[in-house]
């Protein structure tokens, strides 16, 4: 009605500058005229402009929430107190923490007698790493290095390191570090002097003893020989041993300080000793954080929901026909009865629905604390379960529901209908382009035409005027 009531009084101003003679703007008039062939289509353009910026406004709004809400449930699964955590009484003893393989459950003691280490050897002092050390053959044999003895461990192979003639105490350290032995070198600057330090691997059964074949008429590295029943004692710096620890009383050895699982949902590393007072571990109740997350996630799935409601609504919505918003609503429906743990036991926690969550006939979800609860007591390390970073589980599921609104290059989602709706914006900044184009066309046009004719109207009131006043000089004359 607005465009008919304005098409209509520029016509009516048009027809009145007409009837003015030659006082007419005539510059003012071909504009007017030539917006008056074109603003149909620039009104029409421009309420398609104002809808597609609404869709796309509603589309990516919608889009930033689902992301948000997956963001957000990242970041409180990686918290950590949404799953049984481990904690342990003396921090200075192990560092503990949950195993992903198995369910965590239990308390335990555990005491510490020694840490797994690992054999240390230096050589003798030299004046400088620049020092030569002659040439031939350091051979590096592994096993268990005793008090005085060696045993060999004949499963492993010996390995040769090739010391070339001119070598330095640094050609050394170079060579057996890029034999990747498992034994790693360095130079050490004592008080005395240059010495290359030997560290090898941490376990009893990765002791070893450095042989030398020298080259004849050029000696010297038989000087880096060590083994220990003729080797200086004050060479070996640290012998190679294993932990030796107890868990719940029972004696236990390993080859490393990282434990891995040791039990059900449990993973140790050894940090220091304790013989005599061991350390308790307990696993803290996630509950109470269960609970409030939950409640947050059903907040936060409704104001999710009452948007894309209000988005998709046949008579109001700016996405009522939109396949992207009618996908994500699709997925988010069926959320609370969706299989998000396959794994786990039939009798186990599965689905949200299990951990009270329900969809209601409005389309807002509500959360049944009293079934929530029942869970967590029937099974709390089940539904503790999932809130994991694994492939399974609720953040998994909502992320997945997020990745899908946001995909590139489907068509079917948000993201493809923020594509689709600013490819058709484009399309009328072009056409709003070529109608300006058009317009100013008309208009200069129009322009040179009525400059023509305005110029013969001059003409034609001179004209007139010079024959009014020769008749008025005749009916003087009569006079």
């Amino acid at each position: 009605m607005a465009t008919t009531s304005s098409t209509s009084s520029l016509s009516g101003s048009l027809i009145s500058a007409l009837g003015a003679g030659s006082g007419v703007d005539m510059a003012a008039l071909a504009a007017n005229l030539a917006q008056a062939q074109f603003q149909s289509r620039i009104d029409r353009l421009g309420t398609q402009q104002e809808t597609l910026q609404s869709k796309i406004s509603t589309a990516s709004t919608l889009k930033s929430q689902i992301t948000q809400l997956a963001s957000a449930l990242g970041e409180r699964v990686r918290a950590g107190d949404l799953s049984p955590t481990p904690t342990i009484s003396n921090s200075a003893v192990a560092t503990v923490q949950n195993s992903l393989s198995t369910r965590p459950a239990g308390t335990y003691s555990l005491e510490v007698f020694s840490l797994a280490s690992a054999q240390t050897l230096s050589s003798p002092a030299y004046a400088s790493s620049a020092s030569p050390v002659g040439s031939g053959t350091l051979t590096l044999r592994f096993g268990t290095v005793g008090s005085g003895s060696f045993a060999e461990d004949t499963s492993r192979s010996a390995v040769d390191i090739e010391i070339p003639a001119g070598a330095t105490l640094d050609e050394v350290v170079s060579r057996i570090n890029s034999a990747g032995a498992g034994v790693t070198a360095y130079i050490a600057q004592a008080s005395d002097g240059a010495r290359l330090v030997l560290k090898g691997q941490d376990g009893a059964a990765n002791g070893f003893v450095l042989e030398a074949s020298e080259t004849a008429g050029d000696e010297g590295l038989a000087a880096l020989a060590w083994e220990p029943s003729s080797g200086a004692s004050s060479r070996l710096l640290t012998g190679a041993g294993n932990a030796e620890y107890a868990l719940d009383g029972i004696a236990m050895t390993s080859a490393s300080n990282n434990l891995g699982q040791i039990a059900p949902g449990l993973s140790v590393t050894l940090k220091g000793t304790n013989a005599g007072n061991p350390a308790q571990i307990t696993f803290t109740d996630p509950s109470s954080a269960v609970t409030s997350t939950m409640q947050d996630l059903t907040t936060a799935l409704n104001e999710i929901m009452t948007s894309l409601n209000a988005a998709i609504d046949p008579k109001t919505g700016d996405l009522a026909r939109d396949d992207g918003a009618r996908a994500l609503q699709r997925q988010l429906v069926g959320l609370a009865s969706t299989i998000i743990m396959p794994n786990a036991a039939g009798d186990s926690v599965r689905t949200l629905s299990d951990l009270g969550l329900s969809i209601q006939r409005d389309g807002t979800f509500m959360l049944d604390t009293s079934r929530l609860q029942a869970t967590l007591a029937r099974d709390p390390e089940g539904a503790a379960a999932m809130f994991t970073n694994g492939l399974y589980g609720i953040y998994s599921t909502v992320d997945k529901i997020a990745r899908n609104a946001t995909t590139a290059g489907n068509p079917g989602s948000l993201t493809g209908s923020v594509t689709r709706y600013t490819s058709l914006l484009s399309s009328i900044s072009e056409e709003n382009t070529k109608i300006a184009e058009q317009q100013e066309a008309l208009r200069a046009r129009l322009a040179t035409q009525f400059s023509a004719a305005d110029t013969r109207i001059t003409s034609y009131k001179s004209t007139l005027s010079f024959l009014q006043a020769q008749v008025a000089a005749w009916n003087a004359q009569k006079d």
